[in-house]
């Protein structure tokens, strides 16, 4: 029997031919053991758990053989983890730091010591969970967090529950928060029963281990197996979920639709502190746990796990609106909402007062990182899109928890001061304060319409550099697919728009909703250039001029300014224009019109949305050839016809006439958008021309 069919609750992923690529290389073993376990979020959540390895290395120094532990260092992941992620330590000094230990009361002390254990030089710093590898004997070791076994051990009776499905070859050891003395009970644990094959942590885990990485991989595998077919046998006998279902989901093109419609509004009242980046999904596991009877017992209960919680907060907001609520009357809707966004502020503080430390950090944003909508689906809103995605992942892994344990017995969760010891550790502040200081448009997402390619693209990289999510727009299946291939879909997305279709429109607005909760810069550089004098001119010229460049920017800037209502956070509107809408030049009668119209259009607007914190600035470009895509048709010839030069002389006609000689490049309009955005923050009403200087199109 192929192995791989034993298996019904986990991937078996071990590929002997790639292991045995990596010799008797231990480490580079550990870090493919510990890949493939971080590829299942049923074994493992995004940066939760740890591996490690032993192996039998000379001393630099004495040139004695020593055994060093390698292990995922401080913050990283193992379905991600590479070398240079890894802290290499001396495994007797580990042991050592017993002589050393003063008790829990100076647990954190201990974490400054591991660094006086460093064997490797180039190692990741030493994370929490080093003394728990450490002090156990065995050469490989993994330490995961799969939601079976958080569901044994989150059952109010997880010791006989431990013991009923393994007996006497697994070993339990009650909560107690990561560091040196839950390392000493591990230990304790073991020497007490030295046949075990794994210990279940109390509302935390499980570790496992082997003399190979292989092994170790194996034993995981089987132990996490075990535990799902428990509760999945659980589950059958008591023949429903979560006390059963009490709300039918919306179809889903229905659930999304609400999603869409909702999400900027719960962005704006979710950011009353910083902006957030918002997440949707409406998964089966989300919609059977949302649509019971449990729900309003379960979801106040809060998470179980650390790594949960930590990224979840404790307990989510449950929206109180039916599935199929019109959603269509915004303000009636935010003072419908507002009361239970206080009371969530108001419960979070009471939280934090109720439980602080005289050394406690200062209380962080209290707005919920969780919102459930029974009948559509789940929100997770946070500083960018990976962490707001993450934890709706953490908090699909604390759902799976609870449905084990309610299935085994009752379903508890940690006591709101242990939880609380964790959220507010002073280790955990320590590493929040190492984060990179964030980017000038983190936190923001753009809409870039024409961003196939051209000056569009330009835009879109130069704001998806500087921090922002972008939605790249355009009418070119072909040139987006391009676009957006070296982005991930946290970063950007690419979309169909037509800009001169109100619902083309409405559907990409939707898609930045559904994928960023919201939209805050819309930036209209969607174009085309006719070039031809007056009575050459046809309707069809005319028509498409106007529809393209000025019906466009009115049909984009009436959605966004709906979006950004919603959200009562200011928002930006960019509009590239041309030099063409001051300057009057032969044979340009349709295009020079349509870009004036432009250029006006987008002062209104500045004088009407103002009210609502809603800049309308303007960039105005002029002779970019190098990477545009207007001058690939038959706009280059017209305007090398009416200055009387070729098509190839046109780049340095345009840099000689002006007056800094200076040749226009994408990446210069690009940076005239990112000026409006992130340093002229005052400026609305305005238009900043890239155009090397040209006299005639100064605006004053």
């Amino acid at each position: 029997m192929e192995i791989k069919s034993k298996y019904k609750f986990v991937n078996y992923l071990w590929d002997e031919k790639n292991a045995k690529e990596f010799g008797d290389d231990q480490v580079a073993l550990f870090l493919y053991r510990s890949n493939i376990l971080g590829a299942d979020l049923r074994i493992t959540n995004f940066g939760g758990g740890n591996t490690s390895c032993k192996t039998i290395e000379k001393d630099p120094i004495t040139n004695e053989p020593v055994e060093v532990m390698w292990i995922k260092g401080s913050g990283g992941d193992i379905g991600t983890l590479k070398r240079d992620g890894v802290a290499g330590l001396y495994n007797q000094r580990l042991h050592d730091l017993k002589k050393v230990y003063r008790g829990l009361e100076h647990e954190d002390e201990m974490v400054a010591l591991f660094n006086h254990c460093i064997y490797d030089l180039d190692s990741k710093a030493p994370s929490i969970d080093t003394p728990l590898h450490g002090l156990l004997p065995f050469k490989h070791i993994d330490h995961l967090h799969p939601d079976s076994l958080i569901a044994i051990a989150a059952a109010e009776d997880s010791e006989a529950i431990t013991k009923e499905i393994w007996g006497d070859t697994m070993g339990w050891v009650p909560w107690q928060r990561p560091g040196f003395d839950l390392g000493l009970q591990l230990e304790a644990c073991l020497t007490n029963n030295p046949s075990i094959r794994g210990i279940v942590l109390g509302s935390h885990g499980v570790f496992t281990w082997g003399e190979t990485s292989y092994e170790s991989y194996v034993n995981s595998l089987e132990v996490i197996e075990t535990a799902s077919a428990y509760i999945e046998k659980k589950i059958s006998e008591n023949g429903s979920v979560f006390g059963g279902l009490k709300t039918n989901s919306l179809s889903e093109e229905d659930r999304k639709s609400q999603a869409a419609k909702l999400a900027p509004i719960l962005r704006g009242m979710c950011s009353s502190e910083n902006n957030m980046i918002g997440h949707f999904t409406d998964d089966d596991v989300v919609l059977e746990f949302i649509n019971s009877n449990d729900l309003d017992r379960l979801a106040p209960m809060g998470t179980s796990c650390p790594d949960h919680f930590l990224r979840t907060k404790i307990k989510p907001l449950l929206l109180d609106l039916s599935a199929d609520e019109n959603l269509e009357d915004v303000e009636s809707l935010i003072s419908k909402l507002s009361p239970s966004f206080e009371a969530y502020r108001k419960d979070y503080q009471s939280y934090y007062d109720n439980h602080k430390h005289i050394n406690s950090p200062a209380i962080r944003d209290a707005n919920p990182v969780i919102i459930l909508f029974p009948g559509v689906g789940m929100f997770s809103f946070s500083k960018n899109k990976q962490t707001a995605r993450v934890a709706a992942e953490f908090y699909i892994n604390a759902i799976n928890v609870m449905r084990g344990a309610e299935a085994i017995s009752n379903y508890t969760s940690l006591p709101y001061q242990e939880a609380f010891d964790i959220e507010y550790w002073l280790l955990e502040e320590a590493k929040l304060q190492r984060q990179p200081k964030e980017k000038s448009l983190s936190r923001k997402v753009a809409l870039v319409t024409g961003s196939g390619g051209g000056i569009g693209r330009a835009i879109a990289d130069k704001l998806i550099r500087e921090g922002a999510n972008v939605i790249f727009s355009d009418i070119s299946e072909e040139h987006l697919e391009e676009a957006t291939s070296s982005y991930t879909s946290d970063q950007a997305i690419g979309t169909y728009c037509d800009v001169t279709s109100k619902k083309s429109i409405e559907v990409a607005i939707n898609k930045a909703s559904l994928q960023f909760g919201g939209l805050d810069i819309m930036v209209h550089s969607a174009g085309l250039a006719i070039s031809k004098p007056i009575v050459d001119t046809t309707e069809k010229d005319w028509d498409l001029l106007q529809d393209v460049l000025v019906k466009g920017q009115f049909l984009l800037s009436q959605s966004a300014a709906i979006v950004f209502r919603k959200q009562k956070l200011g928002g930006n509107l960019v509009n590239i224009a041309s030099k063409n809408g001051l300057v009057s030049g032969p044979n340009n009668t349709g295009y020079g019109t349509a870009k004036a119209a432009q250029l006006h259009m987008s002062r209104l607007l500045a004088a009407e949305l103002a009210p609502d914190g809603v800049r309308v600035n303007t960039v105005n470009p002029d002779g970019v050839i190098i990477g545009s895509k207007i001058w690939e048709g038959d706009w280059a010839e017209g305007r090398a016809k009416a200055y009387g030069i070729s098509v190839e002389e046109l780049p340095t006609f345009y840099a000689k006439r002006n007056l800094l000689n200076e040749i226009i490049r994408t990446e210069d309009i690009a940076n005239g958008v990112f000026a409006f955005l992130a340093i002229l923050d005052k400026s609305t009403g305005n238009i900043i021309n890239v155009d090397g200087g040209v006299a005639n199109a100064f605006v004053r």
